[in-house]
């Protein structure tokens, strides 16, 4: 019996994380309003009524793509910032990251433009806590262990105000991804205070 529960559970999440997938290819197309529940079920082959057990709502489904896209984005921002020498060039290859990841991931693209998922944008801008806040906290995280001279409440602020210059550009780009990077990477090293001598 204890051999069983551990190959279900395998088999379970293989599923959910099937169903994340396609959830999010159809976002990418329809927006939330045009993804159903049911072409969800067709595309993964699987019945609507399993879908359902598995998430629930539409909304719950739509939460956990956003969750993924979310982890996955900021996996990719940490390995950057930790893989670099110091904070600037850590900055930099993580504002790059962002922006060329924004660019890429089909999703986030969608969002970002419009194009066949106008009702999505919310996820970044009005409705963008639960993508804001997790970035700030792991940025926080980050800088604290390259910073510890700062107090918590500075790094935060430092933190949330990258994300949001980053988050800026993503929604209104005025240059390249090159020009942002250094502008962005320029302005917080401005506003980083120096470490006492």
């Amino acid at each position: 019996m204890s051999q069983v529960t551990p190959f279900v559970e395998r088999v379970r999440e293989s599923l959910r994380a099937q169903l994340i997938a396609t959830a999010a290819e159809l976002l990418a197309d329809r927006g939330f309003r045009g993804m159903r529940m049911a072409d969800v079920a067709a595309a993964t082959g699987v019945s609507r009524q399993t879908v359902h057990n598995e998430f629930g709502t539409k909304e719950a489904l739509v939460n956990a793509v956003a969750a993924q896209t979310v982890a996955e984005f900021l996996q990719g921002v940490a390995q950057r910032f930790m893989d670099a020498p110091d904070v600037e060039s850590g900055i930099s290859a993580a504002v790059r990251h962002t922006l060329t990841h924004a660019a890429e991931n089909r999703l986030v693209n969608a969002i970002l433009t419009g194009t066949d998922a106008e009702d999505l944008l919310p996820l970044l801008t009005t409705k963008g806590r639960p993508v804001l806040l997790p970035a700030v906290d792991l940025l926080a995280q980050l800088w604290l262990v390259r910073m510890p001279w700062l107090p918590d409440s500075e790094i935060r602020l430092l933190a949330e105000t990258g994300m949001r210059l980053t988050v800026s550009h993503l929604l209104t780009p005025t240059s390249t991804v090159d020009e942002a990077v250094a502008t962005i990477t320029a302005l917080m090293r401005r506003l980083i205070p120096e470490a006492p001598r």
